[in-house]
C-alpha cells in the first residue's frame, strides 16, 4: 500500500497540499498516484506568475504507462516551481512528499479537499 502523509490535505484527483498558514502552500502528487502512474518520465508544470484554479488542469505528468493531467487543489498564483522534478521527474516516484514537490502557490481559495484519513480510505493508501 502507498503511504499517505497524515499532515497533508488531498484533492480527489490525487494532488496534495501542505499549508500551515504562514506563507505559500506547497503542491505535489500523492504516493498513491505516483505508484499508479509507474515510472514518471516528464512533468509539465504551470508557469511562475500564472494563476491556477481549484479543480482545473494546470499541467501534466507523463509516465511510461500513461499521461495524466495535473489538477490544481487550490486557486492562487504560482510563485515557484520545482526545477529539480522538471530535470529529473523520477524524484516524484522516489520522494513524492519531500523532494518531489511540484510548485508553490499563494492561495486565494481552497478547492474541495480531503483529510489524509478520507483520502487513504477512498484510495487504498495507508497513513
Amino acid at each position: 500500500m502507498a503511504k499517505v502523509a497524515a499532515e497533508l490535505k488531498y484533492s480527489a484527483e490525487h494532488e496534495w497540499i501542505a499549508a500551515d498558514g504562514s506563507g505559500p502552500s506547497v503542491v505535489g502528487v500523492s504516493a498513491v498516484a505516483a505508484e499508479a502512474l509507474g515510472d514518471i518520465v516528464y512533468v509539465d508544470l504551470p508557469e511562475v506568475g500564472s494563476t491556477v484554479t481549484a479543480g482545473e488542469t494546470c499541467g501534466e505528468i507523463e509516465a511510461t504507462k500513461s499521461v495524466s493531467d495535473l489538477y490544481a487543489p487550490v486557486t492562487g498564483e504560482v510563485i515557484e516551481i520545482n526545477d529539480g522534478v522538471v530535470s529529473d521527474p523520477a524524484v516524484i516516484n522516489n520522494d513524492p512528499y519531500g523532494a518531489g514537490w511540484l510548485f508553490k502557490v499563494t492561495v486565494t481559495e481552497e478547492g474541495p479537499l480531503l483529510s489524509a484519513e478520507e483520502y487513504a480510505e477512498a484510495n487504498g493508501g495507508e497513513l
